[in-house]
């Protein structure tokens, strides 16, 4: 895994732990998180795609 992937990768890992942790604290509703997720993951994507 070349480092530009790996370090998204621990970004988006990152990411989506807050975004999960902020959920089940009761901070961000369903629909807001899976939105936030969508879009780490196209950011994801677009990093692996290149």
């Amino acid at each position: 895994m070349s480092d530009e992937l790996e370090a998204a990768v621990e970004t988006f890992l990152g990411d989506v732990d807050t975004a999960y942790g902020e959920y089940e604290q009761g901070y961000a509703d369903a629909d807001a998180t899976l939105s936030l997720v969508m879009s780490h993951i196209e950011d994801l994507r677009e990093e692996y795609e290149g």
